[in-house]
């Protein structure tokens, strides 16, 4: 069964932790990498750039409208994703659990299962 663990980041988070402590989640993210390619649990990863890069489509009357900036305001932002192939949804919190992100206050890491998917 594969499972996308979601990265929810908040930037006034990681501004106010020390560079040291910045570093480690990096560095973390790349220890992470490494166990679950060695497992073959690993599928894909994406990162995806801050909410002011950010374009809104929405579609009025069959014109379509384009806004800068995220969709809703909020203090998170989906920052990235790993999409994992794991026995069990249990050894997929496992692994979430190694991401450094879900050790600090304020940062996020979800666990879903995928049901259906399409060209991955």
């Amino acid at each position: 069964m594969k499972y996308l663990v979601v990265l929810n980041i908040n930037p006034d988070v990681v501004a106010a932790l020390s560079e040291e402590e910045q570093q480690a989640i990096f560095s973390g993210h790349e220890k992470f990498l490494q166990v679950v390619q060695e497992s073959g649990e690993f599928h894909s990863t994406v990162a995806l750039a801050e909410p002011a890069k950010t374009s809104v489509v929405k579609v009025r009357d069959g014109v379509p409208a384009v806004t800068d900036g995220p969709f809703l305001e909020a203090k998170e932002f989906l920052a990235g994703y790993y999409l994992l192939e794991c026995a069990t949804p249990e050894r997929a919190v496992e692994l979430a659990a190694m991401i450094p992100d879900a050790g600090v206050e304020g940062l996020g890491v979800e666990v879903r299962e995928v049901i259906h998917e399409l060209g991955l």
